[in-house]
């Protein structure tokens, strides 16, 4: 008898968690086959594409080979794309694999499932502003990132020649004052003291402008107010200019012009500006939202088919008092955690168990100077205020439990260890 198969599709930090998860209690006693699909090879924590979109975090080093770690973690890597789902005879349509140039590597082909589950993460809205789609970079993903810096590199190689400067200054203009846009504005002018330091332009900190623009009153509006605040001084400080209640209209090859008609000339436009999941969700026959999220129940099942889940940004999972679990890190990761039970009490003909989301704060990093936040939180309480050295140990921290899910602790230990020597083994940069 064939044991039945579970497959997920997306491998970010929900997938993952899960993929191991499921791999180390069902796939490693031959209780179920777990497949994890993704289009890509490697896996980078989202949270950290703002480091790699400066060079700051070299992939090579923090990247997850899905091949290999699945060999590890006892379930199987599928690289492809998912098109369509055959719910009446539990099959996937996946695209045709493609080469760098264009050429077919593997035909479009069918991946059959008893159980299936969407963990595709989330995209950024850009609610249909015109110009953003061709002028914005976007820091969705590890190859976004990597485009950005380098553009960023060729960027502040030009201005060392002053007949090919746009502008007097270096000028970026990020839209979106929520965690990427604020950490990447940090880091932005920590990349350009290294990029000066190792001698790649002859421009410094001094030299770029930094204007971050939010359409709410103030920056991080999912957070607490004193957070907000903190994290507006201190990159002010930094010499970021910041726009709050300021909405963008249009986006041009080198310039941003609000909704008031005041033009920001820019070199680089990045759009960190909202999330929604991706457009294809809705041509599957689930039932979507209007950020195209799949709606679930609280056990994590679609609405319309039991044996369908879907965790993380890509899911619309209720919490009470109509709101819905909030897109973060830590909410895939908590689903993660009860969704590898419930496939095993749904193998085991048990009662499902419902989520129950409980916030732990968050934090936010402002390069290697600071970090801001609340840990402890509940709905009676704004939690612990963290700034300075503790919360950029807490910060670390994160990644850190990370790791733990998807390796365990021998392999984040050693992890944690080949990071210090790598800190004075190598630049602190990744330069091209």
């Amino acid at each position: 008898m064939a044991i039945p198969r579970i497959v997920i599709v997306g491998g970010g930090a929900g997938g993952l968690a899960l993929a191991t998860r499921l791999g180390r209690t069902l796939g490693k006693r031959k209780r179920a086959e777990i497949v994890l699909l993704d289009r890509n090879n490697t896996h980078v924590w989202k949270p950290l594409l703002h480091e790699l979109a400066t060079g700051v975090l070299n992939s090579s080093m923090d990247e997850v080979d899905y091949r290999g770690h699945s060999s590890a973690h006892f379930y199987r890597y599928q690289r492809g794309s998912l098109t369509g789902i055959d719910r009446e005879n539990c099959m996937l349509q996946l695209a045709p694999i493609l080469d760098e140039d264009g050429e077919e590597v593997l035909p479009a082909r069918e991946l059959s499932y008893d159980y299936l589950v969407m963990a595709l993460g989330s995209v950024s809205n850009d609610f249909g502003t015109p110009g953003v789609a061709e002028h914005c970079h976007f820091i969705d993903s590890p190859q976004q990132a990597k485009a950005f810096q380098r553009d960023m590199i060729n960027t502040f190689l030009r201005y060392t020649d002053p007949n090919l400067r746009q502008h007097t200054q270096l000028t970026i203009g990020i839209v979106g004052g929520g965690a990427t846009g604020v950490e990447l504005a940090a880091e932005l002018f920590d990349a350009s003291r290294m990029l000066n330091a190792y001698g790649v332009t002859a421009i410094d900190h001094q030299h770029i402008s930094v204007h971050l623009l939010e359409a709410a009153p103030r920056l991080l509006p999912g957070l607490s107010e004193r957070v907000s605040q903190t994290v507006r001084a201190q990159l002010e400080s930094m010499g970021v200019t910041v726009h709050t209640d300021t909405a963008i209209k249009e986006a041009q090859a080198h310039q941003l012009v609000t909704n008031d008609g005041e033009e920001i000339e820019t070199d680089i436009n990045v759009w960190a500006a909202g999330i929604k999941a991706p457009q294809f969700l809705t041509e599957l026959g689930l039932t979507t939202n209007k950020k195209n999220q799949i709606e679930v129940k609280r056990t994590l099942q679609s609405v319309d088919d039991e044996r369908i889940f879907a965790l993380g940004d890509c899911a619309s999972c209720p919490m009470g008092d109509d709101s819905t679990v909030p897109p973060r890190a830590q909410a895939a990761h908590q689903q993660a955690k009860l969704l590898a039970k419930n496939l095993v009490n749904k193998l085991e003909e048990k009662p499902l168990h419902d989520f129950s989301y409980r916030d732990h704060g968050s934090l936010v990093s402002l390069a290697r100077y600071d970090a801001v936040g609340n840990l402890m939180r509940s709905g009676a309480s704004k939690g612990l205020f963290l700034e300075g050295w503790l919360a950029r140990k807490a910060y670390a921290s994160l990644y850190r439990t990370h790791q733990l899910s998807i390796h365990g602790a021998p392999k984040t230990g050693l992890s944690w260890l080949v990071d210090k020597l790598n800190t004075y083994l190598k630049p602190r940069m990744k330069l091209h």
